[in-house]
């Protein structure tokens, strides 16, 4: 009698996986109908039970009924039919509470994040009413043959985005999806800078100023060129306008690097030694590298040195010309100055490299002191360059630099000295009008719309850009640039760190497990990769040093902020980076990235998490956390593997074996929705990256059960179970804007597909209709 009730309990116990999706449950544990009296239900019950048990027993059918009950077969009896009514009753109450928790007590989310995002699923693609069309999206490249000779990966593909236009009435699912991490922190920064909730410190109402400066677009309009061309007279004029004071050298090198950051002959950067870094040292250097040339070049592999081309020097002599004649230069002397222009920028260019080259060189980092580099590059005035950069810090002639390519280095010396003793007495000044150009391009972000148009024309014709950006989002990036650390601030308050800490740590924690559950080729390397994850301090990246706004309203003391000025303003922010500058040689280690980050990255042996990462729509404390670990949670996870991705590939099978498995099931999935062409094999890069996004996609799922399991209680949103919602809120993930996005050959959300294969997770098939289901017979992954 004690088994029964056991018995019946495991019978109505749903797996884990099961609870809380709200699905109908089969005919044997229906409820009654709601018009029906509950007593009715026990008495036909009962009349049931004792129909069953008097056929259950024939003899007792046979035998005559006697007229009078004895009581004590009575008493029995009774008793008989409590026990079992009792037992029913149990099993009754059992079922009607375990259907109730799965259908009535998932908590709804009421607040404004979660409508919004409630909303938004509402007319997005749902993965489990749609399966044959949401999944069939691409990332990357849309020609699946690596030698683009093979058939376009979405024709004839259903719900594909070159099938789009065939089918105008079917919704597209792109435009559906939740923007890129890029573009959803520039429009959260946007909202930040354009609100008036509060009032603010000065640091804060400055930054705010400064965006707004650049918004106003008719000021800057109406100044014109005039702004550029009064800081032209200021540093002495220039010989394109036929007025120029025969301003020294060096003097004005000096000048432009300390007041404007314009490095015209050399890059300067502060960084530690790498060859130091094993002892544990902390000590940064000034480090020398070669600029980013104006004129376009490309590396010549066969002569081993860098030249302009035809086709790219053409649009660079055009942008050149429309420059000076914005600037008023006679249409006469123009081309003279645009040709001595290009002429010795070609002859800088000849000794630089690519980074790949300086590398295989050993040409980075090489130590020298500042002595030892002015006998090497004698036209440059170091020591007094240096200083004016790095005012007011104290430098030295003994003091220590890293130098990045000082073949470089010295070339471009014996050019410009070259150059300078050439026009000694000359009134054209090429090296002095190519400081000047140099300076202009510094500040063309600044300049009206005629000098951005003309730069934007110069990248779509070298293939470096599509058009020109919407202006709030230059003027995000302006903002960012020069109040990062005010942007910073404003992102950790507005961050619920508590709950963005505890997602990145369970995320973590999951990984390490991952880690351990892979076949490694010998217990060696997984003992390497695990010792290298446990030496890493996963932290949310906040500004150490810059902790309060009283902090920050002193840091940005000296800088005034003018409302229809916004060249002024913008010059004022390049002399503000120098001292920036200054204090990252002597002051404590800081992260390079500013507040536009949306990726983790190392810094010694912290894994530090920008704050821009964890914002709505990506995040939001009042999601439940199905949707938290389904978007961000499976973006951390992502991020985390492509790090120490290096370090498992060489190490682990699994890399390729996984990415083959997904792949396979993604060929037989096409080919039954009439694709066909599934004879291509993913390169090494797709592979890769196919495992990456699965593996974090199991991460995350791993780590919410976790979660859940630690905390029961968890919010839905549009009434959907927590895995649901889950993998749901995943199928919103884009493509993604990181570098890896061209190595993805499918869309990320048909990897839902491949963890419901075999699998009690999902709450439905995903089997498109009157579609074979070859792909079942894969198996899971």
């Amino acid at each position: 009698m004690t088994e029964t009730p056991i018995e019946l309990e495991l019978s109505v116990k749903p797996s884990q996986s099961e609870s809380g999706r709200g699905l109908q449950p089969p005919p044997l544990f229906q409820l009654p109908l709601t018009d029906q009296d509950p007593s009715d239900n026990d008495q036909q019950t009962q009349l049931q039970l004792e129909r069953q048990l008097s056929e259950s027993n024939p003899e007792a059918q046979q035998q005559a009924k006697p007229r009078w009950i004895n009581p004590r077969r009575l008493l029995l009896l009774l008793l008989g039919f409590s026990l079992c009514s009792a037992i029913l009753g149990l099993f009754y109450y059992m079922h009607y509470r375990h259907l109730n928790s799965n259908i009535q007590t998932v908590t709804p989310c009421l607040s404004p994040a979660c409508r919004w995002a409630s909303a938004r699923l509402s007319i997005s693609v749902d993965p489990f009413t749609q399966p044959c069309d949401y999944f069939l999206f691409s990332c990357g490249s849309d020609i699946l043959s690596p030698n683009k000779g093979g058939r376009q990966r979405g024709q004839d593909i259903p719900g594909h985005p070159q099938n789009l236009k065939e089918n105008a009435g079917r919704k597209g699912q792109r435009k559906e999806k939740i923007p890129d991490r890029r573009t959803v922190l520039l429009q959260y920064l946007r909202e930040i800078l354009e609100s008036n909730d509060r009032p603010v410190s000065s640091a804060v109402q400055k930054a705010k100023g400064f965006y707004h400066s650049c918004l106003d677009t008719e000021s800057i309009e109406t100044a014109g060129a005039d702004p550029f061309l009064a800081l032209i007279q200021k540093l002495g004029g220039w010989a394109v306008s036929g007025q120029w004071n025969r301003t020294d050298f060096n003097s004005t090198l000096s000048l432009l690097m300390r007041d404007y950051a314009t490095f015209p002959f050399f890059n300067l950067y502060v960084g530690r030694d790498p060859n130091e870094m094993p002892r544990g040292t902390t000590k940064r250097y000034i480090q020398i590298d070669q600029p980013d040339l104006l004129i376009p070049v490309q590396w010549n592999s066969k002569t081993l040195k860098s030249q302009a081309e035809t086709q790219t020097l053409r649009p660079f002599l055009e942008s050149c010309q429309r420059y000076l004649a914005l600037l008023g230069a006679p249409p006469s002397r123009s081309m003279i100055h645009v040709g001595t222009f290009i002429s010795l920028s070609s002859e800088l260019a000849v000794a630089a490299a690519p980074l790949h080259v300086r590398l295989s060189r050993g040409q980075l980092h090489r130590r020298m002191t500042i002595a030892e580099l002015q006998k090497q590059a004698p036209a440059i005035d170091w020591l007094g360059c240096l200083r004016a950069a790095f005012h007011p810090l104290p430098l030295f002639k003994d003091d220590h630099v890293l130098l990045h390519n000082l073949p470089y280095i010295t070339q471009m010396s014996r050019t410009i000295g070259k150059w300078l003793t050439k026009h000694e007495l000359s009134t054209s000044s090429p090296v002095h009008t190519y400081m000047v150009l140099n300076l202009l391009h510094t500040l063309i972000p600044a300049l009206d719309s005629r000098f951005l148009e003309t730069a934007n024309n110069l990248s779509v014709a070298l293939g470096e850009a599509e058009g020109v950006a919407d202006r709030w989002k230059r003027c995000v990036f302006e903002t960012e640039r020069g109040f990062d650390h005010v942007l910073t601030h404003l992102l950790s308050e507005r961050t619920a760190l508590r709950e963005a800490e505890e997602i990145v740590q369970n995320i973590f924690s999951s990984f390490k497990s991952t880690l351990h559950e892979l076949k490694w080729t010998d217990q060696k390397s997984l003992q390497f990769v695990m010792k290298k994850v446990e030496s890493l301090i996963p932290r949310l990246w906040t500004t150490k040093e810059i902790s309060s706004e009283a902090e920050l309203d002193l840091l940005f003391s000296k800088v005034t902020v003018g409302k229809k000025s916004f060249f002024s303003n913008y010059v004022q922010l390049l002399s503000f980076w120098r001292k920036r500058r200054s204090q990252l040689l002597t002051g404590p280690a800081e992260a390079a990235d500013g507040s536009l980050s949306v990726t983790p990255f190392f810094l010694g042996d912290e894994l530090l998490f920008p704050m821009g990462m964890f914002i709505p729509p990506l995040f939001h404390p009042t999601y439940p956390r199905a949707m938290n670990y389904g978007l961000m949670g499976f973006l951390i996870a992502k991020d985390i593997l492509h790090l120490i991705l290096p370090d498992v590939y060489s190490r682990s099978e699994m890399v390729h074996t996984v990415g083959e498995c997904v792949w396979a099931h993604y060929l037989a999935v096409t080919k039954e929705a009439g694709g066909g062409g599934g004879e291509f094999s993913l390169s090494a890069a797709q592979q890769q990256e196919v495992w990456v996004q699965y593996s974090a996609l199991q991460i995350a799922l791993q780590a919410y059960h976790r979660s859940l399991k630690n905390h029961p209680r968890d919010t839905s949103i549009s009434g959907l179970s927590h895995t649901r919602l889950f993998l749901t809120s995943f199928s919103q993930v884009h493509c993604d804007s990181d570098e890896y996005s061209q190595f993805m050959p499918l869309e990320p959300s048909f990897l839902i597909t491949v963890i419901c294969v075999n699998s009690d997770l999902c709450p439905t098939s995903l089997q498109c209709p009157n579609k074979t289901q070859q792909q079942h017979s894969l198996g899971t992954c």
